[in-house]
Protein backbone atom coordinates (compact mmCIF):
# COMPACT_ATOMS: atom_id res chain seq x y z
CA UNK A 1 0.00 0.00 0.00
CA UNK A 2 2.93 1.93 0.29
CA UNK A 3 3.46 2.14 -3.07
CA UNK A 4 -0.06 2.64 -4.27
CA UNK A 5 0.33 6.02 -6.20
CA UNK A 6 -3.22 7.08 -5.75
CA UNK A 7 -2.82 7.10 -1.98
CA UNK A 8 0.36 9.12 -2.08
CA UNK A 9 0.29 12.03 0.40
CA UNK A 10 -0.58 15.55 -1.70
CA UNK A 11 1.38 18.64 -1.76
CA UNK A 12 0.16 21.99 -1.66
CA UNK A 13 -2.59 23.27 -2.93
CA UNK A 14 -3.02 26.51 -4.09
CA UNK A 15 -7.16 25.67 -4.95
CA UNK A 16 -7.52 24.10 -1.48
CA UNK A 17 -6.14 27.46 0.12
CA UNK A 18 -8.06 29.59 -2.18
CA UNK A 19 -11.33 27.33 -0.82
CA UNK A 20 -9.88 28.16 3.04
CA UNK A 21 -10.14 31.86 2.10
CA UNK A 22 -13.42 31.80 0.65
CA UNK A 23 -15.30 29.91 3.20
CA UNK A 24 -13.28 32.06 5.84
CA UNK A 25 -14.89 35.07 3.98
CA UNK A 26 -18.24 33.72 3.79
CA UNK A 27 -18.21 33.04 7.48
CA UNK A 28 -16.96 36.54 8.47
CA UNK A 29 -19.66 38.35 6.21
CA UNK A 30 -22.10 35.76 7.67
CA UNK A 31 -21.31 37.02 11.27
CA UNK A 32 -21.37 40.62 10.23
CA UNK A 33 -25.17 40.19 9.01
CA UNK A 34 -26.40 38.20 12.07
CA UNK A 35 -24.11 40.81 14.06
CA UNK A 36 -26.44 43.74 12.70
CA UNK A 37 -29.70 41.73 12.23
CA UNK A 38 -29.76 40.85 15.85
CA UNK A 39 -29.97 43.21 19.10
CA UNK A 40 -27.54 42.33 21.49
CA UNK A 41 -29.26 41.22 25.00
CA UNK A 42 -27.79 43.87 27.16
CA UNK A 43 -29.50 46.51 24.73
CA UNK A 44 -32.91 44.48 24.75
CA UNK A 45 -32.54 43.86 28.87
CA UNK A 46 -31.48 48.24 29.10
CA UNK A 47 -34.69 49.21 27.21
CA UNK A 48 -36.67 46.72 29.00
CA UNK A 49 -35.77 48.15 32.36
CA UNK A 50 -36.43 51.70 31.06
CA UNK A 51 -39.59 51.03 30.43
CA UNK A 52 -40.35 48.94 33.82
CA UNK A 53 -38.85 52.05 35.57
CA UNK A 54 -40.80 54.56 33.74
CA UNK A 55 -44.13 52.79 34.03
CA UNK A 56 -43.42 51.93 37.78
CA UNK A 57 -41.56 55.38 38.75
CA UNK A 58 -44.17 58.12 37.08
CA UNK A 59 -46.97 56.64 38.83
CA UNK A 60 -45.32 56.35 42.26
CA UNK A 61 -43.71 59.81 41.92
CA UNK A 62 -47.64 60.73 41.26
CA UNK A 63 -48.56 59.26 44.05
CA UNK A 64 -46.19 60.28 46.83
CA UNK A 65 -46.46 64.20 45.81
CA UNK A 66 -50.40 63.95 45.65
CA UNK A 67 -50.52 62.26 48.85
CA UNK A 68 -48.57 65.25 50.41
CA UNK A 69 -50.48 67.63 48.69
CA UNK A 70 -53.54 65.91 50.17
CA UNK A 71 -52.13 65.67 53.69
CA UNK A 72 -50.30 68.62 54.14
CA UNK A 73 -51.26 71.21 52.32
CA UNK A 74 -55.16 71.09 51.30
CA UNK A 75 -56.32 68.46 53.11
CA UNK A 76 -58.55 66.68 50.12
CA UNK A 77 -57.42 63.05 50.82
CA UNK A 78 -57.62 60.89 48.58
CA UNK A 79 -58.75 63.38 45.68
CA UNK A 80 -55.33 65.03 44.80
CA UNK A 81 -53.80 61.83 45.20
CA UNK A 82 -55.86 59.72 42.71
CA UNK A 83 -55.54 62.18 40.20
CA UNK A 84 -52.11 62.99 39.84
CA UNK A 85 -51.80 59.03 40.09
CA UNK A 86 -54.00 59.28 37.08
CA UNK A 87 -52.29 61.46 35.20
CA UNK A 88 -48.60 60.60 35.88
CA UNK A 89 -49.52 57.14 34.58
CA UNK A 90 -51.10 58.78 31.02
CA UNK A 91 -47.59 60.65 31.43
CA UNK A 92 -45.48 57.41 31.49
CA UNK A 93 -47.41 55.83 28.89
CA UNK A 94 -46.73 58.87 26.62
CA UNK A 95 -43.12 58.57 27.73
CA UNK A 96 -42.76 55.00 26.55
CA UNK A 97 -44.22 55.55 23.19
CA UNK A 98 -41.70 58.34 22.77
CA UNK A 99 -39.04 56.46 23.69
CA UNK A 100 -40.02 53.53 21.58
CA UNK A 101 -40.50 55.51 18.51
CA UNK A 102 -37.31 57.22 18.49
CA UNK A 103 -35.62 54.40 19.05
CA UNK A 104 -36.78 52.25 16.33
CA UNK A 105 -35.91 54.76 13.70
Amino acid sequence: MADDPENAPIGHDPQLDSLENRIAAARKTEDDRIAREHVPYAEARKGGMAIASTMVGYPLGGIVVGFGLDRFVFGTTPWITIGLMFLAFIAACVQVVRSHSSGAQ
